[in-house]
């Protein structure tokens, strides 16, 4: 009795050992597969951002090419009305250095009126 009562523990130690193994690689693979999980969804994380990220590029460039003519006709326009000024300068600007000159230097004094 006593031997088959050794066989028996003998056994269900066997067979506790063996679902041990069956638990520990279970875990294994469950760690695996989540560690799998977690890589995969951050490839698609990736994928989407990068072709997002492509997308507003697109987007942008389609966009910008209007702020670009939009600010070429400004600077001409700018161009323009700066020439404009210069030439005015140009013309007049020797007429009103002599206008100064002859206000600076001609003096005619006066007497202030005290009343009070």
């Amino acid at each position: 009795m006593a031997a088959q009562n050794s066989a028996g523990i003998q056994t269900l130690l066997d067979a506790e050992r063996e679902a041990q193994k069956i638990v520990q690689k279970a875990r294994e693979y469950r760690t695996k597969r989540v560690k799998d999980a977690r890589s995969e969804a951050q490839k698609e994380i990736e994928d989407y951002r990068k072709q997002k990220e492509d997308e507003f590029k697109s987007f942008e460039k389609e966009h910008t090419s209007g702020n670009k003519a939009a600010e070429e006709q400004a600077d001409k326009d700018t161009q323009k009305q700066l020439d404009e000024i210069k030439a005015i300068g140009e013309k007049t600007g020797p007429k009103v250095v002599e206008d100064l000159i002859k206000a600076v230097m001609t003096v005619s004094p006066k007497v202030p009126d005290r009343k009070g």
